[in-house]
C-alpha cells in the first residue's frame, strides 16, 4: 500500500514544483499522509467518509455523492444564441513529445542555425509525466497552493474613474510596466508609441514610427511603402525586466527600443520580421536568452536573438497567426499559437513541429493568456457570426474546463474581436458592448460590469497593471481611462507631491489633455459613440497616414501640471513623526510562549498574516480575518490580528541540538504559495507545515550551524544555506542530498539574495564581502569589498536584497546602507548613519515595490529612505511605537528586524529586542511617509540635512 501511495506521489503532475520526498521511509510516509488528508478533505465541495486522494500535495476534491463525474467540458452560454460546442478532446499536452514524431498529420518547422540547444529528452519526458491527464473532472480541479486563501470582494476590482488622458490617435495595444505599476506603454493608429506616468497623469515621451534603413528591407516592403505609407501598431510590450521595448506594426517590420529611466528611449534594432503585417510580439527566455517571439500575415511565428539573428521558423498554420503566447513548465518553453482559421497550435524550441492542434471557441481570433502565477490557461476571442466566448482550458486534456457567461452576440456594423485581460489570479476582465465586464476565474457566472463613465467603444481594449489595482481602458475619442479601486486609488494620490523637476523638460515637449479632477475624473457621458475596427480584426482599420494627426496635437492645451508641482515658496521639511497620533500602529497580541527578542520577522506572501521567530527557537503567526473594519482581510495597522494555531494546539519549534537559541544565529523562509516555512535555530533546519505546525521533515544536522536559508525562485526543492563556516550548501530537499557547496567567504554567511534576471545568487557574510554566483553552474563570479567608514573593521552581519526590477541590491551593514548596480556590482549611492540617525544600524528593508528603504536604529529610530537616491524623507521616533518604559529600559529597546508588507508600500513591521511586533502604517489622510527631498538636498535654514547620501559610481574594491 505505502509504495502504491509513494508511486502516486511520484506521478503528480506538480511533483517537481511542490516539496516532495521520495525517499523517505515507511514511517515518516505515514506521518505525512496523516498531516494531508484533512486539510485537503475539508476543501472538498461533497465532502465523502472515505476520500479518494490520488496525490497529497495538491487541492482535493471529491466527486458528486451520486458517483457521477464531471464532464472535462463546461455547459456552453446560456446568453449565446448559437452556443459553441467543444470538439472531441485532441492531442493533450502530455502527449507533445511521445506522439509528434508518429503523426502524419504534423508539419515540419523550418529550423534557423540556432544557439538554443533542443531540450533533452529526459526533460521532455519529464514534462509529460508533469502533464498526464489525471482524469478528473471540471470539479475535480487541483491548484498550487494549499492553503485556502481569502476571499476576495467586488470591491477588489478596478472600477472608479481615476483619470481620463485624451492621446489624440487611435489607441490600438497598451502595456503596463511588470514593476513600475503606473508606468502605462501605449502603441497609436499612427506609428508612435508613447509612454504616461499614471500617477503624474503626465505623458513621459512620444517616439514616432521611422524607418531606421529602408535600404535593408526587402523590395516587398519598399514598394508597400510607397503605395500606401501609413503604418500602425499592431502590439507594443515590455520585456520581462522592464527594460526593452517590443513594437510590431501593421507592414512588415518589428522595432525594439531600450527604456531608460526616467523619459527616455534608445533606438535598438529594426528587424523586417514577417511578409505582411506583424499581428503580435512576445518576449520569451529559451535557456535563459532573452528572445523575441512575432507571428504575421505570412502564416509564420519567428523567435529572433537580441542581435536581430532569426533562430526559429515555425511553419504549419494555414491562415495568418493572430496571436502567440510563450510559457514554460520548469525548464521547457513553448508557445501556444492561434491563427484566423481559429486553430491553436503548441511549438518546442525544436524543429518537431507544432505538438497540438486543437479549434478554437468560435474558430476565428482568440488570444490565450495565463493567470499571474502561470497554472492556468484562459483564451477569448470572436466568432465570424459575431459571438465571443471566453474560456478556461484543461492543459492536459486539451478540453474546455469552463465557459463564461455574460457577452451578447455582436451588433451588426460593428467589426473587431473582444479583449481580455487577466490579473492576480482571481478575476478575468473583458471589453464588449461599450463596457468593461468581470467575471471571478471559478465562477462562470458574470460578476459585474461597469460603463466607466459612458465614453467607450463597442470593443474597447483594456490592460491590468501587474498588481491588479489599475485598468487601463480605450475611449471614443482617441483617449483612454485609468479605473482603480481603492489600493489603486492610494498609489495614485501618493504621487500628488511628488518632485516634478526631473520630467519637466519632456512634458513641455509634449502635447496632452487632462480632463476632469486629478484623482477622480470621466469623461462626458454626452460624447458621441465612435464604434472601431479593433486591431486584431483580419480587416485592419484604416489607418491614419504617418504623422497625420500632428496639427492636432499641436492645437492641444499643454499638460496640467500646475496640481503636481511642489510649492516652491514652501521649503521642502523632513517628515518626523513624534508621537501615536501621527501615524498608525498595531501591536500583536503576547503569547504564552513570548521570547526575549524577535530575531527574524516576515509577512506571508499573500499579506494576511506575520510571522515571527522568537530567540526561544519558537514562530509565532498572527492573522487578519476578514470583516467590516478590514475588508480586505489584509494586514494592516487599523486592525489588531489573532494570533493564529492549529486546532491542535501545536507550537512550531525548532531544533536547538542541545544550543543555547539565545546564543544561535536564526534563519527562516517561506514558500512562494505560504505552504511551508523553513526555519533554523542552531540545530537542524525544520520543515514546518503552515496549516498544522507540524515538522515535516529535519536535515542539515550542525555541525556547521545553518545561519541562513533562501528558496531557489524557480524549484521550492531547492534551497541555498548559508553556514557557520562560511560555505554554501546548494541542498535539493527531493533527493536529501547537498549538490553543491560554495566557498568564497571568510567568515559566516549572513545574506543571500537570488535575481532570476540576472541569474545569479548574491551571498553576503560577516567579512563584509560580497560573492556574485552563477545560478546555474554556481561559478563564483566576483568578490566585491563593502567599503567601511573610516576606522571601522570589517565585521558584523551584512544583508542583501534585490529590488523588485532584481537588477539593484540594497546592502545593508550597521555602519551603512548602499545601492548597488548589481549587473555589475558598482556602488551607486551609500548612507551613513549621521545627525539625528546617528545609532548603528539593525535592519533594513525594500518596500514592495522597491521606491522606499526601511531602516531601523539601535536607538529605537526608524528612517524611510527614497530608494532610488537614499535620501531621506521620513524619521520615525521611538516614542510613537513604544511606551517610556521600554525607551528608558536597560538596554533601551529597539528593533532587531524590519519586514515589508509584499502588497502596501508604505506598510512595514519590526521586531523589536523585547519580544513584541509592531505594524506601523501613515496615516489614511497622509498616505505616505513624507515626501521626497529636493535634488539639491538642501534646507533652507542651514542645517545639514540628515538625508544627505553620496554617490559613487565607481565600483568598490572588486576581486575577480
Amino acid at each position: 500500500m505505502l509504495i502504491e501511495l509513494k508511486k502516486l506521489i511520484e506521478a503528480n503532475p506538480l511533483f517537481r514544483e511542490k516539496l516532495v520526498f521520495p525517499t523517505l521511509k515507511a514511517s515518516r510516509l505515514r506521518t505525512l499522509i496523516n498531516q494531508s488528508l484533512n486539510w485537503q478533505h475539508q476543501l472538498c465541495k461533497n465532502p465523502r467518509p472515505n476520500p479518494d486522494i490520488k496525490t497529497l500535495f495538491t487541492d482535493h476534491t471529491c466527486t458528486p455523492p451520486n458517483g457521477a463525474r464531471a464532464s472535462s467540458v463546461s455547459v456552453p452560454l446560456a446568453a449565446v444564441p448559437k452556443p459553441f460546442q467543444p470538439p472531441p478532446p485532441g492531442p493533450s499536452l502530455a502527449g507533445w513529445m511521445a506522439n509528434a514524431a508518429a503523426s502524419s498529420s504534423v508539419q515540419s518547422a523550418v529550423v534557423a542555425t540556432s544557439s538554443i540547444p533542443v531540450p533533452p529528452n529526459q526533460e521532455s519526458e519529464q514534462l509529460m509525466k508533469r502533464l498526464r491527464p489525471s482524469g478528473h473532472g471540471v470539479d475535480e480541479a487541483t491548484y498550487h497552493a494549499p492553503i485556502p486563501q481569502p476571499a476576495w470582494s467586488v470591491d477588489d476590482l478596478p472600477r472608479t474613474v481615476a483619470c481620463s488622458l485624451s492621446h489624440g490617435s487611435n489607441v490600438t495595444s497598451m502595456d503596463f510596466h511588470p514593476t513600475r505599476h503606473t508606468l502605462l506603454l501605449v502603441g497609436s493608429a499612427n506609428g508612435e508609441f508613447t509612454l504616461y506616468e499614471i500617477g503624474l497623469r503626465e505623458m513621459l515621451l512620444s517616439r514616432p514610427f521611422k524607418i531606421r534603413d529602408i535600404n535593408a528591407c526587402s523590395a516587398q516592403f519598399q514598394n508597400a511603402v510607397v503605395k500606401d505609407s501609413s503604418i500602425s501598431i499592431n502590439r507594443v510590450t515590455w520585456s520581462p525586466d522592464g527594460e526593452l521595448i517590443g513594437v510590431a506594426f501593421t507592414k512588415h517590420l518589428i522595432h525594439l527600443h531600450a527604456y531608460q529611466q526616467p523619459n527616455e528611449t534608445r533606438h535598438v534594432l529594426e528587424i523586417e520580421a514577417h511578409s505582411g503585417g506583424v499581428n503580435d510580439i512576445a518576449f520569451s527566455r529559451p535557456n535563459k536568452q532573452l528572445c523575441v517571439v512575432t507571428c504575421g500575415d505570412d502564416k509564420l511565428i519567428k523567435v529572433w536573438d537580441m542581435h536581430g539573428q532569426k533562430l526559429f521558423t515555425f511553419e504549419g498554420h494555414e491562415a495568418p497567426v493572430y496571436s502567440i503566447c510563450p510559457h514554460h513548465k520548469e525548464s521547457i518553453q513553448f508557445i501556444f499559437s492561434t491563427s484566423l482559421d481559429g486553430k491553436i497550435k503548441a511549438w518546442l524550441y525544436d524543429n518537431m513541429g507544432s505538438r497540438v492542434d486543437y479549434d478554437a471557441p468560435g474558430k476565428w481570433c482568440t488570444t490565450m493568456l495565463y493567470s499571474a502565477d502561470g497554472t492556468r490557461l484562459f483564451s477569448c476571442g470572436t466568432g465570424k457570426e459575431g459571438d465571443s466566448y471566453l474560456v478556461e482550458w484543461n492543459e492536459s486534456e486539451g478540453s474546455i474546463k469552463r465557459t463564461y457567461s455574460g457577452f451578447r452576440k455582436r451588433s451588426a456594423g460593428v467589426a473587431g474581436v473582444v479583449q481580455f485581460d487577466t490579473a492576480q489570479n482571481h478575476f478575468l476582465a473583458a471589453g464588449e458592448d461599450n463596457q468593461i465586464k468581470f467575471w471571478d476565474v471559478d465562477n462562470t457566472n458574470m460578476l459585474t460590469c461597469t460603463e466607466a463613465d459612458g465614453g467607450l467603444p463597442a470593443l474597447p481594449r483594456l490592460r491590468f497593471n501587474k498588481e491588479g489595482n489599475l485598468l487601463a481602458v480605450t475611449t471614443v475619442d482617441n483617449g483612454f481611462k485609468i479605473l482603480a479601486n481603492a489600493d489603486g486609488l492610494r498609489t495614485l494620490r501618493s504621487f500628488g507631491s511628488r518632485p516634478f523637476e526631473a520630467f519637466r523638460p519632456q512634458y513641455e515637449a509634449s502635447s496632452m489633455k487632462v480632463s476632469g479632477a486629478p484623482v477622480v475624473a470621466s469623461i462626458s457621458p454626452n460624447i458621441g459613440r465612435m464604434d472601431h475596427l479593433d486591431r486584431n480584426s483580419p480587416a485592419k482599420p484604416s489607418p491614419i497616414l504617418n504623422g497625420g494627426d500632428t496639427a492636432s496635437r499641436s492645437i492641444e492645451i499643454k499638460p496640467r501640471i500646475s496640481e503636481e508641482k511642489p510649492d516652491k515658496a514652501k521649503p521642502w521639511e523632513l517628515m518626523e513623526v513624534l508621537n501615536p497620533q501621527q501615524c498608525r500602529v498595531a501591536t500583536m497580541p503576547e503569547t504564552p510562549d513570548q521570547p526575549r527578542k524577535v530575531v527574524r520577522l516576515l509577512y506571508t506572501n499573500s499579506g494576511v498574516g506575520l510571522l515571527a521567530l522568537g530567540s526561544n527557537a519558537i514562530q509565532r503567526l498572527w492573522k487578519w480575518s476578514r470583516n467590516e473594519q478590514n475588508p480586505s482581510g489584509k494586514a494592516t495597522a487599523g486592525v489588531v490580528p489573532h494570533h493564529w494555531q492549529p486546532n491542535s494546539g501545536l507550537v512550531m519549534t525548532n531544533d536547538t541540538a542541545d544550543t543555547n537559541p539565545e546564543e544561535a544565529v536564526p534563519c527562516i523562509a517561506l514558500s512562494k504559495n505560504d505552504s511551508y516555512v523553513m526555519s533554523a535555530c542552531g540545530g537542524k533546519v525544520s520543515l514546518f507545515n503552515m496549516m498544522t505546525f507540524k515538522v515535516m521533515t529535519t536535515f542539515m544536522p550542525p555541525p556547521p550551524a545553518s545561519t541562513f536559508l533562501a528558496f531557489h525562485p524557480q524549484d521550492n526543492n531547492i534551497i541555498a544555506i548559508g553556514m557557520e563556516d562560511s560555505t554554501i550548501h546548494i541542498y535539493n530537499v527531493r533527493v536529501d542530498e547537498v549538490k553543491t557547496r560554495l566557498k568564497g567567504h571568510q567568515k559566516r554567511i549572513t545574506g543571500l539574495a537570488f535575481s532570476t534576471n540576472l541569474g545569479v545568487l548574491v551571498s553576503s557574510g560577516a567579512d563584509a564581502q560580497l560573492c556574485v554566483w552563477a545560478n546555474d553552474t554556481w561559478e563564483k563570479k566576483r568578490t566585491v569589498s563593502i567599503q567601511m567608514p573610516a576606522g571601522k573593521t570589517p565585521s558584523g552581519d551584512t544583508r542583501v536584497q534585490f529590488s523588485s526590477d532584481q537588477s539593484h541590491l540594497l546592502v545593508v551593514h550597521e555602519t551603512q546602507l548602499a545601492i548597488y548596480d548589481a549587473s555589475k556590482m558598482e556602488r551607486i549611492y551609500q548612507w551613513i548613519p549621521q545627525d539625528t540617525l546617528s545609532a548603528p544600524i539593525s535592519h533594513a528593508s525594500y518596500s514592495c515595490n522597491s521606491q522606499l528603504v526601511f531602516a531601523a536604529f539601535a536607538d529605537g529610530n526608524i528612517g524611510v529612505f527614497d530608494a532610488e537616491n537614499l535620501r531621506l524623507r521620513c524619521r520615525i521616533a521611538p516614542s510613537v511605537y513604544m511606551s517610556s518604559t521600554a525607551i528608558n529600559s536597560n538596554p533601551p529597546v529597539h528593533p532587531l528586524v524590519v519586514a515589508a508588507h509584499p502588497h502596501e508600500p508604505n506598510q512595514f513591521a519590526v521586531g523589536l529586542s523585547d519580544g513584541c511586533v509592531k505594524v506601523l502604517e501613515p496615516l489614511e489622510s497622509d498616505g505616505k511617509w513624507g515626501t521626497p527631498a529636493p535634488a539639491d538636498n538642501g534646507i533652507p535654514n542651514g542645517k545639514t540635512p540628515a538625508s544627505s547620501a553620496t554617490s559613487n559610481h565607481a565600483a568598490d574594491q572588486i576581486q575577480r
